[in-house]
Protein backbone atom coordinates (compact mmCIF):
# COMPACT_ATOMS: atom_id res chain seq x y z
CA UNK A 1 0.00 0.00 0.00
CA UNK A 2 1.47 3.33 -1.13
CA UNK A 3 2.35 5.84 1.51
CA UNK A 4 0.36 9.07 1.50
CA UNK A 5 2.73 11.01 3.79
CA UNK A 6 3.42 14.64 2.80
CA UNK A 7 7.03 15.48 1.90
CA UNK A 8 9.02 17.07 4.77
CA UNK A 9 9.25 20.87 4.60
CA UNK A 10 12.64 22.45 5.33
CA UNK A 11 12.83 23.74 8.87
CA UNK A 12 12.97 27.47 9.57
CA UNK A 13 16.49 27.08 10.99
CA UNK A 14 17.70 25.38 7.78
CA UNK A 15 16.26 28.21 5.64
CA UNK A 16 18.01 30.76 7.83
CA UNK A 17 21.35 28.98 7.42
CA UNK A 18 20.95 28.78 3.64
CA UNK A 19 20.01 32.46 3.43
CA UNK A 20 22.97 33.46 5.56
CA UNK A 21 25.33 31.39 3.41
CA UNK A 22 24.00 33.00 0.25
CA UNK A 23 24.44 36.47 1.70
CA UNK A 24 27.99 35.62 2.72
CA UNK A 25 28.76 34.39 -0.78
CA UNK A 26 27.49 37.67 -2.23
CA UNK A 27 29.61 39.67 0.26
CA UNK A 28 32.72 37.65 -0.57
CA UNK A 29 32.12 38.24 -4.26
CA UNK A 30 31.80 41.97 -3.66
CA UNK A 31 35.00 42.02 -1.60
CA UNK A 32 36.83 40.14 -4.31
CA UNK A 33 35.64 42.68 -6.84
CA UNK A 34 36.80 45.52 -4.63
CA UNK A 35 40.13 43.82 -4.06
CA UNK A 36 40.77 43.59 -7.77
CA UNK A 37 43.63 45.82 -8.88
CA UNK A 38 42.51 49.37 -9.65
CA UNK A 39 42.88 50.76 -13.12
CA UNK A 40 46.33 52.02 -14.05
CA UNK A 41 46.54 55.81 -13.51
CA UNK A 42 46.39 57.86 -16.68
CA UNK A 43 49.29 59.92 -17.99
CA UNK A 44 47.68 63.12 -16.71
CA UNK A 45 47.08 61.62 -13.26
CA UNK A 46 50.71 60.52 -13.06
CA UNK A 47 51.87 63.98 -14.16
CA UNK A 48 49.72 65.64 -11.51
CA UNK A 49 51.09 63.39 -8.76
CA UNK A 50 54.67 63.78 -9.99
CA UNK A 51 54.35 67.57 -10.12
CA UNK A 52 53.13 67.56 -6.50
CA UNK A 53 56.05 65.37 -5.43
CA UNK A 54 58.49 67.64 -7.24
CA UNK A 55 57.00 70.65 -5.46
CA UNK A 56 57.48 68.90 -2.10
CA UNK A 57 61.03 67.96 -3.09
CA UNK A 58 61.78 71.58 -3.95
CA UNK A 59 60.43 72.72 -0.57
CA UNK A 60 62.78 70.26 1.13
CA UNK A 61 65.60 71.34 -1.20
CA UNK A 62 65.42 74.96 -0.08
CA UNK A 63 65.49 73.82 3.56
CA UNK A 64 68.45 71.60 2.68
CA UNK A 65 70.19 74.57 1.05
CA UNK A 66 69.63 76.67 4.17
CA UNK A 67 71.06 73.97 6.44
CA UNK A 68 74.03 73.50 4.13
CA UNK A 69 74.73 77.23 4.08
CA UNK A 70 74.52 77.36 7.88
CA UNK A 71 76.90 74.41 8.16
CA UNK A 72 79.48 76.09 5.94
CA UNK A 73 79.18 79.34 7.89
CA UNK A 74 79.61 77.56 11.23
CA UNK A 75 82.64 75.66 9.95
CA UNK A 76 84.31 78.94 8.94
CA UNK A 77 83.47 80.58 12.28
CA UNK A 78 84.78 77.59 14.24
CA UNK A 79 87.98 77.55 12.20
CA UNK A 80 88.51 81.27 12.91
CA UNK A 81 87.90 80.81 16.64
CA UNK A 82 90.25 77.84 16.78
CA UNK A 83 92.95 79.89 15.05
CA UNK A 84 92.39 82.68 17.58
CA UNK A 85 92.67 80.21 20.45
CA UNK A 86 95.94 78.83 19.07
CA UNK A 87 97.42 82.31 18.70
CA UNK A 88 96.09 83.31 22.12
CA UNK A 89 97.69 80.29 23.74
CA UNK A 90 101.03 81.24 22.18
CA UNK A 91 100.67 84.78 23.53
CA UNK A 92 99.78 83.39 26.96
CA UNK A 93 102.83 81.14 26.94
CA UNK A 94 105.05 84.13 26.10
CA UNK A 95 103.53 86.16 28.95
CA UNK A 96 104.13 83.29 31.37
CA UNK A 97 107.70 82.92 30.13
CA UNK A 98 108.20 86.64 30.67
CA UNK A 99 106.81 86.42 34.19
CA UNK A 100 109.02 83.40 34.85
CA UNK A 101 112.07 85.41 33.83
CA UNK A 102 110.98 88.16 36.20
CA UNK A 103 110.64 85.63 39.02
CA UNK A 104 114.07 84.20 38.26
CA UNK A 105 115.57 87.68 38.47
CA UNK A 106 113.87 88.24 41.81
CA UNK A 107 115.22 84.97 43.12
CA UNK A 108 118.76 85.83 42.13
CA UNK A 109 118.43 89.20 43.81
CA UNK A 110 117.16 87.86 47.09
CA UNK A 111 114.05 85.69 46.70
CA UNK A 112 110.62 85.62 45.07
CA UNK A 113 107.79 87.78 46.34
CA UNK A 114 105.29 85.55 48.21
CA UNK A 115 102.35 86.61 46.08
CA UNK A 116 104.29 85.96 42.88
CA UNK A 117 105.39 82.59 44.18
CA UNK A 118 101.75 81.75 44.90
CA UNK A 119 100.79 82.64 41.34
CA UNK A 120 103.49 80.49 39.79
CA UNK A 121 102.36 77.46 41.79
CA UNK A 122 98.60 77.70 41.05
CA UNK A 123 95.90 79.62 39.18
CA UNK A 124 96.06 83.37 39.86
CA UNK A 125 92.50 84.40 39.08
CA UNK A 126 90.99 84.23 42.57
CA UNK A 127 94.14 85.61 44.12
CA UNK A 128 94.31 88.59 41.77
CA UNK A 129 90.73 89.50 42.53
CA UNK A 130 91.85 90.61 45.98
CA UNK A 131 93.02 94.19 45.96
CA UNK A 132 95.56 93.48 48.68
CA UNK A 133 97.43 91.22 46.24
CA UNK A 134 98.12 93.99 43.78
CA UNK A 135 99.33 96.19 46.61
CA UNK A 136 102.03 93.64 47.39
CA UNK A 137 103.31 93.47 43.81
CA UNK A 138 105.59 95.80 41.99
CA UNK A 139 104.11 97.72 39.10
CA UNK A 140 105.92 95.50 36.59
CA UNK A 141 104.68 92.33 38.24
CA UNK A 142 101.10 93.57 38.50
CA UNK A 143 101.07 94.53 34.83
CA UNK A 144 102.41 91.14 33.76
CA UNK A 145 99.90 89.26 35.91
CA UNK A 146 97.00 91.40 34.67
CA UNK A 147 97.89 90.64 31.06
CA UNK A 148 97.99 86.92 31.81
CA UNK A 149 94.64 87.09 33.59
CA UNK A 150 93.01 88.95 30.66
CA UNK A 151 94.44 86.51 28.15
CA UNK A 152 93.19 83.52 30.17
CA UNK A 153 89.68 84.96 30.31
CA UNK A 154 89.75 85.72 26.58
CA UNK A 155 90.82 82.15 25.80
CA UNK A 156 88.12 80.73 28.08
CA UNK A 157 85.46 82.77 26.24
CA UNK A 158 86.78 81.67 22.83
CA UNK A 159 86.81 78.02 23.87
CA UNK A 160 83.25 78.26 25.24
CA UNK A 161 82.09 79.88 21.99
CA UNK A 162 83.79 77.17 19.93
CA UNK A 163 82.15 74.46 22.04
CA UNK A 164 78.69 75.99 21.54
CA UNK A 165 79.21 76.34 17.79
CA UNK A 166 80.42 72.75 17.52
CA UNK A 167 77.16 71.58 19.15
CA UNK A 168 75.20 73.76 16.73
CA UNK A 169 77.21 72.32 13.85
CA UNK A 170 76.40 68.75 14.92
CA UNK A 171 72.67 69.58 15.04
CA UNK A 172 72.87 71.29 11.65
CA UNK A 173 74.56 68.27 10.10
CA UNK A 174 71.75 66.08 11.42
CA UNK A 175 69.15 68.44 9.94
CA UNK A 176 71.05 68.46 6.65
CA UNK A 177 70.98 64.68 6.49
CA UNK A 178 67.25 64.57 7.25
CA UNK A 179 66.43 67.13 4.54
CA UNK A 180 68.55 65.24 2.04
CA UNK A 181 66.60 62.04 2.80
CA UNK A 182 63.32 63.91 2.33
CA UNK A 183 64.39 65.22 -1.06
CA UNK A 184 65.66 61.84 -2.22
CA UNK A 185 62.51 60.11 -0.97
CA UNK A 186 60.20 62.44 -2.91
CA UNK A 187 62.31 62.14 -6.05
CA UNK A 188 62.38 58.34 -5.81
CA UNK A 189 58.60 58.25 -5.40
CA UNK A 190 58.16 60.50 -8.44
CA UNK A 191 60.52 58.37 -10.50
CA UNK A 192 58.58 55.24 -9.57
CA UNK A 193 55.40 56.86 -10.90
CA UNK A 194 57.12 57.95 -14.10
CA UNK A 195 58.45 54.43 -14.61
CA UNK A 196 54.86 53.18 -14.61
CA UNK A 197 54.20 55.08 -17.84
CA UNK A 198 54.63 53.48 -21.23
CA UNK A 199 57.37 54.67 -23.56
CA UNK A 200 54.71 56.38 -25.66
CA UNK A 201 53.26 58.23 -22.64
CA UNK A 202 56.75 59.37 -21.56
CA UNK A 203 57.39 60.69 -25.06
CA UNK A 204 54.07 62.55 -25.02
CA UNK A 205 54.91 64.21 -21.70
CA UNK A 206 58.34 65.25 -22.95
CA UNK A 207 56.82 66.68 -26.13
CA UNK A 208 54.24 68.66 -24.14
CA UNK A 209 56.95 70.17 -21.94
CA UNK A 210 59.09 71.01 -24.94
CA UNK A 211 56.21 72.76 -26.73
CA UNK A 212 55.37 74.76 -23.60
CA UNK A 213 59.01 75.82 -23.17
CA UNK A 214 59.30 76.95 -26.81
CA UNK A 215 56.06 78.92 -26.54
CA UNK A 216 57.32 80.65 -23.39
CA UNK A 217 60.64 81.47 -25.05
CA UNK A 218 58.86 83.04 -28.05
CA UNK A 219 56.62 85.06 -25.73
CA UNK A 220 59.55 86.30 -23.62
CA UNK A 221 61.73 87.28 -26.55
CA UNK A 222 58.86 89.10 -28.26
CA UNK A 223 58.86 91.57 -25.35
CA UNK A 224 60.70 94.71 -26.47
CA UNK A 225 62.06 95.18 -22.93
CA UNK A 226 63.65 91.73 -22.86
CA UNK A 227 67.35 91.62 -23.83
CA UNK A 228 68.08 89.20 -26.70
CA UNK A 229 70.11 86.13 -25.82
CA UNK A 230 73.08 87.31 -27.90
CA UNK A 231 73.50 90.69 -26.20
CA UNK A 232 74.89 91.83 -22.85
CA UNK A 233 72.12 93.91 -21.31
CA UNK A 234 72.94 97.05 -19.37
CA UNK A 235 72.41 97.23 -15.61
CA UNK A 236 73.08 94.51 -13.08
CA UNK A 237 69.62 92.93 -13.42
CA UNK A 238 70.08 92.76 -17.18
CA UNK A 239 73.58 91.36 -16.75
CA UNK A 240 72.27 88.69 -14.37
CA UNK A 241 69.52 87.81 -16.83
CA UNK A 242 72.02 87.49 -19.69
CA UNK A 243 74.17 85.21 -17.53
CA UNK A 244 71.14 83.01 -16.83
CA UNK A 245 70.30 82.94 -20.54
CA UNK A 246 73.73 81.49 -21.22
CA UNK A 247 72.73 78.48 -19.08
CA UNK A 248 69.51 77.59 -20.92
CA UNK A 249 69.45 73.81 -21.31
CA UNK A 250 71.60 73.21 -18.20
CA UNK A 251 70.11 70.43 -16.01
CA UNK A 252 68.36 70.97 -12.69
CA UNK A 253 70.10 69.26 -9.76
CA UNK A 254 68.95 69.89 -6.19
CA UNK A 255 71.52 71.74 -4.08
CA UNK A 256 73.54 72.80 -7.16
CA UNK A 257 74.83 76.34 -7.70
CA UNK A 258 76.45 75.96 -11.12
CA UNK A 259 78.06 76.28 -13.46
CA UNK A 260 77.11 72.88 -14.91
CA UNK A 261 73.86 72.33 -12.95
CA UNK A 262 71.49 74.40 -10.81
CA UNK A 263 68.48 74.37 -8.56
CA UNK A 264 66.14 77.39 -8.58
CA UNK A 265 67.91 79.63 -6.08
CA UNK A 266 71.26 78.27 -7.19
CA UNK A 267 70.64 79.72 -10.66
CA UNK A 268 69.53 83.14 -9.43
CA UNK A 269 72.43 83.51 -6.96
CA UNK A 270 74.91 82.37 -9.62
CA UNK A 271 73.46 84.73 -12.25
CA UNK A 272 73.72 87.78 -9.99
CA UNK A 273 77.24 86.79 -8.95
CA UNK A 274 78.21 86.98 -12.65
CA UNK A 275 76.89 90.54 -12.59
CA UNK A 276 79.12 91.34 -9.62
CA UNK A 277 76.29 91.26 -7.08
CA UNK A 278 76.32 88.91 -4.09
CA UNK A 279 72.84 87.76 -3.01
CA UNK A 280 71.88 85.07 -0.46
CA UNK A 281 71.79 81.39 -1.38
CA UNK A 282 68.19 80.40 -0.63
CA UNK A 283 64.91 81.65 -2.09
CA UNK A 284 63.63 82.58 1.38
CA UNK A 285 66.69 84.74 2.06
CA UNK A 286 66.65 86.24 -1.45
CA UNK A 287 63.07 87.38 -0.83
CA UNK A 288 64.31 89.69 1.93
CA UNK A 289 66.68 91.83 -0.14
CA UNK A 290 66.12 94.74 -2.50
CA UNK A 291 62.78 96.38 -3.24
CA UNK A 292 59.60 94.31 -3.36
CA UNK A 293 57.25 94.62 -6.32
CA UNK A 294 53.75 93.22 -5.89
CA UNK A 295 52.28 94.16 -9.27
CA UNK A 296 53.25 91.85 -12.10
CA UNK A 297 52.79 94.72 -14.56
CA UNK A 298 55.65 96.62 -12.90
CA UNK A 299 58.20 93.81 -13.16
CA UNK A 300 61.31 94.39 -15.24
CA UNK A 301 63.57 91.86 -16.95
CA UNK A 302 66.05 90.42 -14.45
CA UNK A 303 63.91 91.04 -11.35
CA UNK A 304 63.69 88.09 -8.97
CA UNK A 305 60.21 86.55 -8.91
CA UNK A 306 58.90 84.34 -6.09
CA UNK A 307 56.17 81.70 -6.03
CA UNK A 308 54.17 79.67 -3.47
CA UNK A 309 53.14 80.84 -0.02
CA UNK A 310 56.34 79.63 1.59
CA UNK A 311 58.53 81.30 -1.11
CA UNK A 312 60.25 78.02 -2.03
CA UNK A 313 60.64 78.83 -5.73
CA UNK A 314 62.42 81.72 -7.44
CA UNK A 315 63.32 82.67 -10.99
CA UNK A 316 64.25 85.69 -13.11
CA UNK A 317 61.53 87.71 -14.83
CA UNK A 318 61.90 87.39 -18.62
CA UNK A 319 59.14 89.74 -19.85
CA UNK A 320 55.61 89.13 -21.19
CA UNK A 321 54.57 87.14 -18.13
CA UNK A 322 57.40 84.64 -18.55
CA UNK A 323 60.29 83.66 -16.29
CA UNK A 324 63.68 82.08 -16.83
CA UNK A 325 64.33 79.50 -14.14
CA UNK A 326 65.52 76.03 -13.10
CA UNK A 327 62.14 74.32 -12.53
CA UNK A 328 62.69 70.89 -10.94
CA UNK A 329 64.36 67.50 -11.26
CA UNK A 330 64.14 66.08 -14.76
CA UNK A 331 64.09 69.51 -16.42
CA UNK A 332 66.62 72.08 -17.55
CA UNK A 333 67.03 75.84 -17.22
CA UNK A 334 64.29 77.22 -19.47
CA UNK A 335 61.61 79.82 -20.05
CA UNK A 336 58.16 79.20 -18.62
CA UNK A 337 54.91 81.09 -18.27
CA UNK A 338 54.28 82.39 -14.76
CA UNK A 339 50.77 80.94 -15.03
CA UNK A 340 52.06 77.37 -15.30
CA UNK A 341 54.50 77.34 -12.35
CA UNK A 342 52.00 75.44 -10.20
CA UNK A 343 51.88 77.96 -7.37
CA UNK A 344 50.81 81.61 -7.00
CA UNK A 345 53.10 84.51 -7.83
CA UNK A 346 53.83 86.23 -4.51
CA UNK A 347 56.00 89.24 -5.44
CA UNK A 348 59.13 90.31 -7.24
CA UNK A 349 62.35 91.79 -5.88
CA UNK A 350 64.46 94.40 -7.64
CA UNK A 351 68.06 93.95 -6.51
Amino acid sequence: MASHRRPRQPSRARVTVLTTAAAAAVAISAQAANAAPSAKPSKDEVKSKVDKLYEQAEQATEKYNGAKEKQEKLQKEISTIQDNVARGQQDLNKLRDSLGSLAAGQYRSGGIDASLQLFLSSHPDDYLDKASTLDQLSGQQADALKKIQDKQRELAQDRAEATAKLKDLAATRTELGNKKKQVQGKLAEAQKLLNSLTAQEKAQLAAEQSRASRASERAALSDPTAPPASSHASGRAGAAFSAAQSKIGTPYVYGATGPSSFDCSGLTSWAYAQAGVSIPRTSEAQANIGTRIYSQSQLQVGDLVFFFNDIHHVGLYAGNGQILHAPRTGTVVRYESMSTIGGPFMFGVRV
